[in-house]
């Protein structure tokens, strides 16, 4: 097996001093702290372009992407149709702070796509999404706490930012400063796929939860899949308890078929959020759910929630473009099939060097734990090799793959992918493995 010469062989001068005059600026360099590398090591990416599955860093190393924008570009970097509709937009205006139809029109795309979402309101980014989905199941039931999942996350809004998976679970932050002890109170959190537990909370508060907030897949902890009946039951538990749903697609939503991976799962939830694949790359993201409900919002309702770029032209073209090219016949089931391809070879190449992992798999999205127990939730995932993961992924950037840098995310496989990159992948895991078993028995 061979591959492309090793990326660190290579000059990375250029992005090194991009990333030390970014320090002097940007918080730790960067704007989001996953991207800093710093429970991977190593020194960070600075991507100047990308196109199809492959980035290209500031020097022109080429890289395989699975990262994707953490789910986002699932037609691959640069897609033509979206580009276009971009740069057409640009030259008619970029934003204009009143309604446009480009609005109604991805929004008709949505609900067709997923009918259980009656009425919708844009917003520009995930958190916004859960955060005001949040409010509104307040505002609608006249109660104050909610039950999230631990592992899960679902932005950084402070009712949040507990047992959060995902960047904090990378930085190790349990308990993130800033947040009112008074209102860190009001989110009870639970074990991932543990419907006791669900049981025992809305037990001991009985008439106060206004609502449930879940991942259907979790895939910020690493991806790990709802056991069977718990999404199912967590749906009876909230309607028996007078409490909503929440159902946070922000990943999921259109990444598993066009539409809600809910309908997959046999649940509807009352509130759903989406973000990163309506976009098309661009910031979108949007709450749904049954008209009735969603006409507490204002301006039909009292419960308020604004945003002078929500519903963005830029960000509507781009979603439009992007869904569009989702409906096409056989393209799911072709991007599911080598993501399996992906996922079968990496376990015989585990097994091969004699490492103990599993891998969690579901449609596009996966990831590799380092541990020899199943993964079900978020404290089996905290049981991982973070280091041996942390290895990995250098090991694999050395060879031009770029992997999530943090053990608690999810890979994706993306459209623009080739069972070519599946074999170049591959052929890097078994060196990389090799490397890594060779240096253990060391």
């Amino acid at each position: 097996m061979s591959t492309a010469q090793p990326l660190l062989k290579r000059e990375r001068k250029r992005s090194r001093e991009i990333f030390e005059r970014a320090e002097k600026v940007l918080v730790g360099g960067v704007n989001s702290p996953v991207r800093a590398f710093r429970s991977v090591g190593g020194e960070p990416l600075i991507i100047e372009r990308g196109s199809g599955q492959h980035l290209y860093d500031a020097d022109g190393n080429e890289l395989l992407d699975f990262v994707c924008s953490w789910g986002a570009m699932i037609l691959g970097h640069a897609n033509p149709a979206i580009s276009e509709a971009i740069a057409d937009q640009a030259r008619r205006g970029t934003s204009f702070g009143v309604t446009t139809e480009l609005e109604l029109e991805l929004a008709t795309l949505i609900t067709r796509a997923i009918p259980f979402i009656e009425k919708i309101r844009f917003v520009s980014s995930g958190t916004e999404a859960t955060m005001s989905a949040v409010r509104l199941a307040r505002g609608a039931t006249k109660r104050d706490f909610i039950v999230k999942f631990e592992g899960c996350y679902h932005g950084h809004a402070d009712s949040f930012l507990s047992q959060a998976g995902s960047g904090l679970a990378t930085l190790g932050i349990a308990e993130c400063p800033g947040v009112p002890a008074a209102l860190a109170a009001l989110t009870l959190n639970v074990p991932y796929n543990d419907l006791n537990a669900v049981e025992r909370v809305f037990l001991q508060h009985k008439d106060k939860i206004a609502a449930v907030i879940v991942e259907p897949i979790a895939a910020n902890m690493g991806v790990v899949p709802p056991e069977t009946g718990f999404l199912k039951g967590l749906q009876a538990i909230a309607k028996k308890n007078g409490a909503l749903l929440i159902v946070d697609e922000v990943i999921t939503g259109f990444r598993l078929h066009n539409g809600s991976v809910q309908e997959l799962l046999g649940i509807e939830a009352d509130l759903t959020t989406l973000g990163k694949i309506i976009g098309g790359g661009v910031p979108v993201a949007a709450y749904g759910g049954r008209a009735e409900l969603m006409n507490h919002v204002a301006p039909l309702g009292p419960v308020y929630q604004a945003g002078t770029l929500a519903g963005n032209p830029l960000a509507m073209r781009a979603g439009i473009a992007a869904l569009k090219q989702l409906t096409k016949p056989g393209l799911y089931e072709e991007m599911t099939q080598l993501a399996r391809r992906l996922v079968f070879g990496l376990r015989a190449e585990l097994a091969d060097a004699g490492i103990p992992a599993q891998i969690n798999a579901i449609g596009s999205l996966s990831t590799v734990f380092y541990t020899p127990e199943p993964v079900r939730n978020y404290t089996d995932a905290k049981r991982s090799d973070t280091k041996r993961y942390a290895r990995f992924f250098r090991e694999m950037l050395d060879r031009g793959i770029f992997l999530a840098p943090s053990q608690f995310e999810a890979a994706f496989v993306s459209v623009a992918h080739t069972s070519q990159d599946i074999d170049r992948t591959l052929a890097a895991a078994h060196e990389s493995l090799q490397v890594i078993s060779s240096d253990s028995a060391a």
